[in-house]
């Protein structure tokens, strides 16, 4: 059976093709620069030492890599769906892409957390919250989650071109940390052979597949741009370049703030800690004591969009999956004024504050053991939230070489093929080391497979296999149909 080619696709898109491609490529840049580097620079600096650059730099490499096989795909389908789409057309196969689905809503479920718990670490600093405090910081991430479900239960418009404000504002803060480790270096505060230290025993290229993990976390967003390759123009053209100069720009700018925060603090203080240690050192040209709150408040701005188009994007995922009567058809009812998806976005917050009060219970029992061997929950929802992205990523890219020599046209971009094959080796052997680094990630990944499952079999065996007013494809009432018109 053969799919639809791309013209096909194009003649039946309801949605206005608007977006140019550089307007694209200011959108790329916002899904991947932002909250990611806010959030876990300490935690990589910990895993690989002074040299912690190379590991983001590894990730640059394999996550544009990855991005080939999407461009690729986008030109040849050019839908709001991703990689959903991408291995449903490869694999045929309904339980693969079911999987993959839910791979997917698991994997977001799991970053927010992990942006929640990350905004606790800068909000805690504006108003002096002891980080001892387990469950004040948890009560604090309960609220932040509840606030950003709110405002998505009222109805938010995601566009473009608040996008585009929102990466100016994040890449405020991420200059100011290169420019203190441009001033450190020409005072001679940071010494350059830092960036050659590692700090685990052993082999080197060990030392950066330990922070690689938690690097490609920052570098992840990218697929996103696939939900507006309808709306944007000449996407054949325009979003190979906007996609891949995207993704190198923000990978850039990663490597020059590692580079910076390195030279800047020494690595004890900038272990496990935030971007705020940077500020701290007082080399800017504002007292320090402004410039931290200053910069936190920065950060607090780009870890709340991050987390915004997260739970947007979490809750179509599941709304899309109750359309199909895939899970209970509940979670595609939508609120008839605000035209949200209530359902599906309640659930999603229980379950990520799940996910929280789980991790502070574990932390409140771990507090007679040492700081270092303590759960971190930043850190463990970031590794599955990187577990799942990386087996879905590795699944494009043989679904993208599957599907060569089919729905191409003289428009069609196709990706360096020994370029993919490495970008699979790439994403499986960071795959694998993570999951034998952190084997106790497995349970939670398992746990969260489980409630996708659950959902799977209540469909199943109590569905009644119909769909809600509003819901059904070419019901007038129904809700758009991309993620930003939610």
């Amino acid at each position: 059976m053969t799919t639809p080619a791309v013209e096909d696709v194009s003649q039946h898109s309801e949605l206005k093709r608007s977006i140019t491609g550089r307007q694209l490529y200011f959108y790329v840049v916002g899904d991947v620069l932002g909250s990611g580097i806010y959030v876990l620079v300490g935690l990589v600096a910990a895993a690989v030492g002074g040299a912690f650059w190379m590991a983001f730099l590894a990730g640059v490499a394999i996550a544009a890599i990855t991005g080939l096989a999407y461009a690729e795909l986008v030109t040849k389908y050019p839908q709001a769906a991703g990689a959903s789409l991408y291995i449903n057309k490869a694999f045929r196969s309904p339980l693969l892409t079911f999987f993959i689905t839910i791979c997917m809503l698991s994997s977001q479920m799991a970053a927010i957390g992990s942006l929640a718990s990350g905004f606790v670490r800068y909000f805690s600093s504006v108003v002096g919250l002891s980080e001892d405090s387990i469950w004040g910081a948890t009560v604090i991430a309960l609220v932040f989650l509840a606030i950003i479900t709110a405002i998505n239960l009222i109805g938010i418009s995601e566009s473009v071109v608040v996008n585009v404000v929102m990466t100016f504002i994040e890449i405020s803060g991420l200059v100011i940390v290169v420019i203190i480790g441009v001033v450190a270096l020409a005072e001679g505060i940071g010494s350059p052979s830092v960036l050659l230290e590692f700090s685990a025993e052993g082999s080197p290229v060990i030392a950066v597949l330990a922070g690689v993990s938690l690097a490609f976390f920052a570098m992840t967003g990218f697929e996103n741009a696939a939900n507006v390759a309808e709306e944007t123009i000449n996407p054949e053209r325009a979003f190979p370049r906007a996609l891949i100069g995207g993704m190198l720009t923000a990978g850039v700018v990663y490597v020059l703030v590692s580079i910076a925060a390195a030279l800047a603090v020494p690595m004890e203080d900038l272990a496990g800690n935030t971007l705020l240690e940077v500020i701290r050192a007082d080399l800017f040209f504002i007292p320090a004591t402004v410039m931290l709150v200053v910069f936190a408040l920065i950060a607090m701005v780009a870890i709340s969009n991050t987390t915004l188009v997260t739970v947007v994007a979490q809750a179509r995922v599941l709304y899309g999956m109750a359309r199909q009567d895939v899970v209970p058809s509940v979670f595609a009812k939508i609120h008839p004024v605000r035209r949200s998806p209530y359902v599906a976005l309640v659930f999603g917050f229980v379950i990520v504050s799940a996910l929280l009060l789980i991790g502070a219970g574990i932390q409140a029992s771990q507090s007679e053991l040492p700081a270092d061997d303590r759960l971190d929950i930043v850190d463990r929802l970031a590794t599955i939230t990187v577990v799942f992205l990386l087996f879905i990523y590795a699944l494009v890219i043989v679904a993208c070489l599957k599907l060569r020599g089919r729905d191409e046209s003289e428009h069609t971009y196709r990706a360096n093929t020994p370029l993919l094959v490495v970008g699979i080796v790439g994403n499986l052997a960071v795959l694998v080391y993570t999951l034998i680094d952190d084997p106790a990630a497995l349970l939670w990944v398992a746990g969260l497979l489980a409630v996708g499952l659950v959902l799977f079999l209540a469909e199943k065996f109590f569905g009644k296999q119909d769909r809600p007013p509003g819901t059904r494809p070419g019901d007038p009432e129904a809700v758009p149909s991309t993620t930003k018109e939610l």
